[in-house]
C-alpha cells in the first residue's frame, strides 16, 4: 500500500479513539448494472460500470487486487502494487454477517429515521420501514421517474423537516432533478426544485445527495454517459457533469439555493460556482467520515479499474483526472493533469468485478475490528470489503446486486440490494 493511503488510514484509526460522533443520517443508492437483477437491464454500461463490464455470476473467491495512488506532485513509484497486484487480499479475515431486515422493491438508498428507515425504491417511492414492514409511504413520484437501467429515484437525504431526492425524469433520455420536499410527519409535501441537469445519455447519472459535516448539501453527477466521456465533461469546469456539487439549499437572490462563498471555483471565469470536485466518471456513492469529516468517493470505472478517492475535510477543488486517466492509469492516451489526484485505492475487473459501490468509514461498536476502515462493495461480485492500510479484504457473505450503503446514528452500517433486501452488518 502506498504511503499516502497508509497515512490516511492511520489517521482515520487514530480519530476513531479520540473524536466525537457527528454523523449525518443519510443513506445511499446505486444504479443498475449489466446483470439481470430485478429492474436491471443488460445495458452495456452498468451502474456507471464500463461498457465491457461482465454480468453478475458466481462471486470471485478473492477480494479485489489493488494498486493505490499518490498525491499530486509525487514521483510515480516504480511499482504501484499495494500490497500486490498479483496477490489478492485475504478473503473473510473479519467475521461479519448481513442480517436481513426487510424486502422492498429495488431499494437503492436508506436513511435511519427514529425507530426505522426511510428507504428509496428505484421505481419512485420513499417508504418508512419499521420492524421489517412499511409503516408509511413518504413520497410516491413513480409517475415522474424514468426507468432505464441506470435511472430512477437514485438518492435521498434528510435535514430537519426536509427530504431531498435525486431522480431522473421522463424528459428526453432522462434528465436529473434534485428536489426538496417539506416533511409533514412521514409525508413529503410542497416540492421545490433546487436544480436540473439535462442528460446527453441515459447512463452515468450519479445520484448521491448527502449533507456534509459543514451542513451543506453535496450532489453527485456522472459525466453524462455513453462511454469514455466523449464530450470530456469530467475536465470541463463549465458543466456540472462529472462533478460533485456543494450548495446551501436556502434560497437567495431569486435562486432556489445559495452557492457557498468558500466553494473552490467561485469567481473563476467559465467555471460553475457550485462545483466542489471534478474529474469524476460516475461518483455513485460518496460519504463523509463522521469522525474526521473526510470525504470518501467510490468512482465507477470504465473498462479496467474501479477507484476509491479521498479528500481531507474541507478540501475542495480536487481533480480526480477522468477522462485523462482511469484510476491511476492513462486513459485513451491521456496524460496526468496538473494538480491531478490519483485514487488512494483501485482494483481491476478480474474475478468478475465491474462496478464499485462506495460505503462508509466504519464508526460503530458492534464490529470493533473494523473501526476506522473504509467499507465498500462491488456490484457484480456482491461482496462487502474493508479497506485498511494493509489492503482490502472481504468481510461478509455474498449479496447479489448490492446497490448501496447506509449509516445510522450509532455508526452501524446497512446495505441494500436491488433484489429487494435491506440488511444490517452484524458480528458473525
Amino acid at each position: 500500500m502506498t504511503r499516502r493511503l497508509a497515512c490516511v488510514l492511520t489517521a482515520v484509526l487514530v480519530l476513531a479513539a479520540g473524536c466525537g460522533h457527528k454523523g449525518n443520517k443519510v443513506a445511499t443508492k446505486r444504479t443498475t448494472t449489466s446483470t439481470s437483477s430485478a429492474g436491471a437491464s443488460s445495458s452495456s454500461s452498468s451502474t456507471g460500470s464500463s461498457s465491457s463490464s461482465s454480468s453478475t455470476g458466481a462471486p470471485s473467491s478473492s477480494a479485489p487486487g489493488a494498486t493505490a495512488g499518490r498525491p499530486a506532485g509525487t514521483a510515480t513509484p516504480t511499482t504501484a502494487r499495494p500490497p500486490s497486484a498479483t496477490a489478492p487480499p485475504t478473503n473473510n479475515v473479519a467475521n461479519a454477517k448481513l442480517t436481513k431486515l426487510a424486502t422492498l422493491d429495488q431499494p437503492l438508498a436508506a436513511i435511519p429515521i427514529r425507530d426505522g428507515l426511510y428507504v428509496a425504491e428505484k421505481t419512485g417511492k420513499v417508504v418508512f420501514l419499521r420492524n421489517g414492514a412499511v409503516a408509511a409511504t413518504v413520497l410516491d413520484i413513480s409517475g415522474q421517474v424514468s426507468s432505464g437501467s441506470e435511472q430512477g429515484l437514485l438518492g435521498i437525504a434528510v435535514a430537519g423537516n426536509h427530504l431531498y431526492v435525486d431522480y431522473t425524469d421522463r424528459t428526453g433520455v432522462g434528465n436529473t432533478n434534485v428536489v426538496e420536499y417539506t416533511l409533514d410527519g412521514d409525508r413529503a409535501t410542497s416540492p421545490r426544485t433546487l436544480l436540473q441537469q439535462p442528460q446527453p445519455y441515459a447512463n452515468h447519472n450519479g445520484g448521491q445527495v448527502i449533507f456534509g459535516p459543514d451542513g451543506k448539501l453535496y450532489i453527485g453527477l456522472g459525466d453524462g454517459g455513453s462511454a469514455g466521456d466523449p464530450s470530456r465533461n469530467g475536465q470541463n469546469l463549465g458543466t456540472w457533469l462529472g462533478k460533485i456539487l456543494r450548495i446551501d439549499p436556502t434560497p437567495s437572490g431569486g435562486q432556489p439555493y445559495t452557492v457557498p462563498a468558500d466553494n473552490p471555483f467561485v469567481g473563476r471565469g467559465g467555471a460553475k460556482p457550485e462545483i466542489w470536485a471534478f474529474g469524476l466518471r460516475n461518483p455513485w456513492r460518496f460519504t463523509f467520515d463522521r469522525a474526521s469529516g473526510d470525504l470518501w468517493i467510490g468512482d465507477v470505472g470504465q473498462d479496467a479499474w474501479e477507484e476509491v478517492d479521498h479528500a481531507p475535510r474541507g478540501q475542495g477543488g480536487q481533480n480526480y483526472e477522468w477522462n485523462l486517466r482511469e484510476a491511476s492509469h492513462p486513459y485513451n492516451g491521456g496524460t496526468r493533469p496538473a494538480g491531478g489526484v490519483d485514487p488512494v485505492y483501485e482494483y481491476g475487473h478480474d474475478g468478475g468485478n465491474c462496478s464499485i459501490t462506495g460505503g462508509y468509514v466504519y464508526r460503530g461498536s458492534r464490529l470493533g475490528g473494523l473501526v476506522g476502515q473504509y467499507l465498500f462493495a462491488d456490484f457484480c461480485v456482491g461482496r462487502v470489503f474493508a479497506l485498511s492500510a494493509g489492503g482490502a479484504r472481504a468481510i461478509g457473505p455474498v449479496i447479489a446486486n448490492l446497490s448501496s450503503f447506509a449509516e445510522d446514528g450509532a455508526g452501524e452500517v446497512y446495505v441494500t440490494s436491488l433484489n429487494g433486501g435491506i440488511y444490517r452488518l452484524d458480528p458473525a
